[in-house]
């Protein structure tokens, strides 16, 4: 059970002592139980320095919610899609580069005095105080906070149709989903609710609802944009990124939240912090890609599971950057078709850790969102049954994992994830960009009824394309290049670490060069 810092820490007796031994294998004799009780007892005695200790301030508490009207969920009227599940404003600064702009916010990511639920009524009702570091800036630099929006249940969905708040519909096709676990973060830029949208990345969830709504989502280098106050799945495969209709939106916002937060544990490259610092994604818009190089992976493109109405879509299109003089190659990195294994292996145990340890984690070096903490070991102990089944699926995996090889898949797949980093970087020693489709099929039809094995298998071929890029960290970006009847199809370029100025210009240079609506 989580403690109150009204209350002492409790202190272990000498049955619970043996209980705890028994439990980690151990057998200890009468007198070993006493006198490890006494060990023990030391241990935790000495915690209760902590509690009298000064804690590190990030800043990120607002000097007042003043102003902060009280946030409402808004009926199917004037939310028919069920993009969002707070509709609120919060004011920017007057003056600054997105003053001009409106900002939606994924459910997963703390804008303090309105509830964040990451779309589980697990979390229905916890009030962040804080602003996430990404949202602090966005209202430094003048936006508007318009409201949370609804996502997959803890983020563990590829497909729009998993959160507790219900399922949210694609807005080109009302009987399809739109891709998640941003699926709000998707569809209200993509309808004119809203500029921009902030949301997370751990698998696809930035690009896959970029791809199946028709906007531009990006994914940027792990580390890059801060993670603080977002509500992490696996620190070292999460991102925080934005999703617009245009190119420029993203680039605007990208310049905003990007940079380095002493407060986040996940550290950046510390060998590029002046590139870091002084990046202009904004210039990067308007930057001529003539003499730029383009790899077409073709280890995604032709999966067995793979459209072909996808497939031949992001090809056609990328016969668009040799109009515009970029030079276009096909390349090879064998090592993408096991990204999958690598990330799940990833995802499963280390995100089953994550949620078991209050979504803090005992490696993360950074500021640790205590309130958070206490919150979800609160809820999910008496309330484990309302997890989605792709996190029940995931815990269960997890556990089996732990019982029968321990660390062993989460460490190989480390092993296999830095083979894959590798293999990319070969590549884009020579390239400028890798390019390949950012889904491999298009948006899922609504289910008439609910099988879990098929839906959980289905769901997985949403992230092909996309997961390996969290496990290595590239930047990613999806852009809408073709609309084959009427479903958008996704673009992904890939560059290299803290290279997003790269991709960006081609992506940009692209959109300017064609009407994507028109490609069929």
């Amino acid at each position: 059970m989580p403690r109150s810092d009204e209350h002492a820490r409790r202190r272990p007796t000498v049955d619970r002592v043996d209980e705890l031994a028994s439990s980690l294998g151990l057998s200890l004799s009468e007198r070993e139980c006493v006198e490890y009780h006494q060990l023990t007892d030391e241990v935790v005695g000495g915690l209760e320095d902590l509690d009298h200790a000064p804690r590190f301030d990030p800043g990120l508490r607002p000097e007042t919610l003043d102003g902060r009207e009280r946030g409402y969920r808004p009926d199917p009227d004037e939310d028919p899609l069920n993009a969002w599940i707070t509709r609120c404003t919060v004011e920017g600064e007057a003056d600054g580069p997105l003053s001009d702009v409106t900002v939606g916010v994924k459910d997963s990511i703390a804008v303090a005095g309105y509830e964040m639920t990451a779309g589980s009524t697990v979390l229905e009702g916890f009030v962040p105080q804080i602003d996430a570091t990404v949202v602090s800036r966005l209202l430094e630099n003048g936006a508007t906070i318009v409201g949370k929006l609804n996502m997959e249940s803890f983020a563990w969905s590829g497909r729009g149709d998993v959160s507790d708040f219900g399922e949210v519909t694609n807005p080109h096709d009302e009987q399809r989903l739109p891709g998640g676990s941003s699926s709000g973060s998707g569809v209200a830029p993509a309808v004119g609710d809203c500029d921009v949208a902030l949301g997370t990345d751990q698998a696809g969830s930035v690009r896959i609802p970029s791809s199946w709504c028709g906007i531009v989502g990006m994914k940027p280098t792990h580390g890059l944009v801060p993670c603080t106050g977002a509500l992490p799945l696996e620190p070292t495969i999460d991102h925080v990124g934005p999703m617009a209709p245009t190119v420029d939106l993203v680039a605007r916002s990208l310049e905003v939240i990007a940079g380095i937060d002493r407060a986040d544990g996940i550290q950046l490259d510390q060998r590029q912090p002046t590139a870091i610092e002084t990046a202009s994604y904004t210039a990067a818009v308007d930057s001529p890609v003539g003499d730029l190089s383009i790899g077409i992976l073709e280890d995604g493109f032709g999966w067995e599971a793979s459209d072909p109405v996808v497939d031949e879509t992001v090809r056609a299109a990328v016969s668009q950057f040799e109009e515009l003089g970029v030079s276009v190659e096909s390349v090879s990195v064998p090592v993408h078709r096991q990204g999958m294994s690598a990330w799940a292996a990833i995802a499963s145990q280390g995100g089953a850790r994550m949620l078991e340890e209050g979504g803090v984690g005992t490696t993360h070096q950074g500021w640790s969102w205590t309130r958070l903490a206490r919150e979800l070991d609160t809820r999910l102990e008496s309330r484990a049954d309302d997890l989605p089944p792709t996190v029940k699926r995931s815990r269960i995996a997890a556990a089996f994992l732990d019982d029968e090889y321990g660390v062993e898949p989460y460490s190989s797949a480390r092993n296999v994830a830095m083979a894959a980093r590798v293999a990319y970087d070969d590549v884009l020693s020579s390239y400028d960009a890798l390019v390949l489709p950012t889904t491999i099929v298009r948006p899922f039809e609504k289910p008439d009824s609910f099988d879990r094995v098929e839906w959980l298998s289905q769901e997985v071929l949403t992230i092909l394309n996309t997961c390996p890029f969290n496990v290595t960290g590239h930047p990613a970006l999806s852009i809408p290049c073709g609309k084959p009847d009427g479903l958008p199809v996704g673009l992904m370029l890939v560059g290299s670490h803290f290279d997003e100025r790269t991709i960006l210009a081609l992506g940009s240079q692209f959109e300017a060069s064609t009407d994507w609506e028109s490609r069929d």
